[in-house]
């Protein structure tokens, strides 16, 4: 199969699809890679390094798209990229449609069928492709709280860790999975007062194991979400609901009772926010603020380490991404986990949280197949 891998075009987007590792096994499998210029050069890929291991490169995202069969990226695809998409291709990528109609209709337009990394499943019922860039983004999540506290970017002036004599900050983690646990194990490293919120109890009694008593875990109802933001100098938004849009646990009328000059850090606003008052912003202009609380809402936060992130990323996609370049979509009808990934196929949605959350139809993808 030939497999693309167009540079990204998202603003303040510099990880790639493919590391030259990556690249290496596909053409071990015998496929053929076509990598655009520069595709790789934020990360600090250069073009030489594709080359030596094995890959074609091509001079522009029109060349990939016009010769691929398998288009290999990290975010979404814009709506430029969106016109370059057929019923030939098959688009494997963070897709994160509840919150993006956009881009859903455009996918439906094209026909093509698109495999989201974020609704790919494993045999414990985890996402394996989204966990390492939540693991990125939890921990950078906090690194970006800390900076967002200081004066001079509009915090209170609150250093994350206190010194000696002088209490730390202390953060509320909405949510205890993968996000949440990598922010509350930076929080608490940095030496900061850490509560995780979460409704499942054997997740909160695999955290109090982990942490050893180091963090407070929380059932989280509303009183308690209400609570806690209004006791916390920085709060961050972990809640991920498969394919679905985030919940807003914090409403635009908390605010005005917030310590002025709070963080809120929503690593949710990938699938529409858990802060009312959410809106996506990029690194270059990272926050804003509402009734004095300032919001940090990157929508890819993981792009500030992209040497990092797409090195942990092509570990984590690997396997699959060979699979569909092996087998094509068939291979999607013999690995269940993969299939969960099938968010649009035939100019249908085939990912039943993705379209309840669009108030559209769901279409079984074998009912698709066989149209």
């Amino acid at each position: 199969m030939r497999v693309g891998v167009p540079r990204e075009i998202k603003p303040d987007e510099y990880r790639v699809g493919l590391t030259p590792t990556a690249v290496r096994e596909y053409v071990t499998h015998r496929h053929e890679v076509l990598v655009e210029t520069g595709a790789g050069q934020g990360a600090g890929y250069a073009d030489e390094a594709y080359t030596r291991a094995g890959a074609r490169i091509l001079p522009s995202a029109d060349a990939v798209f016009a010769e691929a069969e398998l288009i290999v990226k990290v975010k979404e695809p814009q709506a430029i990229e969106w016109a370059r998409l057929t019923d030939r291709h098959i688009l494997f990528t963070y897709l994160h449609l509840a919150p993006d109609p956009a881009q859903t209709e455009g996918l439906l337009a094209s026909g093509c069928a698109a495999i989201a990394y974020e609704t790919v499943t494993d045999a414990q019922g985890g996402l394996p492709l989204l966990a390492p860039m939540s693991e990125v983004a939890g921990r950078i999540a906090v690194f970006s709280a800390g900076e967002t506290l200081l004066k001079h970017n509009g915090g209170m002036g609150l250093l994350i860790s206190g010194v000696p004599g002088v209490p730390p900050a202390r953060v509320c983690v909405l949510g205890g999975g993968v996000v949440g646990m990598n922010a509350a194990r930076m929080a608490a490293g940095l030496g900061a007062e850490v509560v995780i919120l979460e409704r499942s109890i054997p997740r909160m009694r695999e955290l109090d194991n982990m942490f050893q008593g180091r963090i407070l875990t929380r059932y989280s109802t509303q009183d308690a979400v209400e609570d806690e933001v209004l006791r916390s100098d920085v709060v961050i938004g972990a809640v991920l609901t498969a394919g679905a849009a985030a919940p807003k646990l914090v409403r635009r009328e908390d605010l005005s009772k917030m310590k002025p000059g709070s963080v809120l850090v929503d690593v949710s606003i990938d699938q529409g926010g858990c802060f009312e008052t959410s809106k996506p912003t990029t690194h270059n202009q990272p926050t804003y603020t509402v009734d004095g609380v300032v919001h940090y809402c990157v929508a890819n936060m993981p792009g500030a380490a992209p040497r990092t992130s797409s090195e942990a990323l092509g570990h984590a996609t690997l396997p699959f991404g060979l699979l569909l370049a092996d087998q094509g979509l068939e291979a999607l009808k013999k690995n269940r986990h993969l299939a969960k990934g099938l968010n649009v196929l035939k100019g249908e949605l085939t990912h039943p949280a993705v379209a309840d959350a669009l108030g559209k139809r769901f279409s079984d993808p074998y009912g698709a197949w066989a149209a």
